[in-house]
């Protein structure tokens, strides 16, 4: 989902400041209504829910999702993405061409 939209050709989105904006307009609104967010917040079932959410999330994370995303954290990420993108930055510290730049000359013929 894209919380982009479209206005006169140009892409439009939300930025940080009307996050802060809505966020406070949020507040405002509950206050009006006399709710409490400490109250909400310190109320046993909404401790009980987040234990619940915190202990189903820790249990999704070490059973299923966490041994796929270290791999491709330390197997695809680090060291095809990561490990070539810092040569490059060297290169380009150093004033050496970058790896696009030494095989530009090999791409003519294509």
């Amino acid at each position: 989902m894209n919380p982009s939209i479209k206005i006169q050709g140009k892409k439009a989105g939300i930025s940080i400041l009307g996050i802060v904006f809505l966020g406070i307009i949020l507040i405002l609104v509950l206050s009006y209504f006399n709710i409490s967010i400490k109250a909400v917040v310190e109320s046993p079932s909404a401790k009980s829910n987040m234990g619940y959410v915190t202990d189903n999330s820790e249990s999704l994370w070490n059973q299923y999702l966490k041994k796929p995303v270290d791999y491709f954290w330390n197997e695809i990420w680090v060291k095809i993405f990561w490990a070539s993108f810092v040569d490059n930055m060297e290169r380009i510290r150093d004033g050496k061409p970058t790896n696009i730049e030494n095989s530009a000359p090999t791409m003519k013929n294509f």
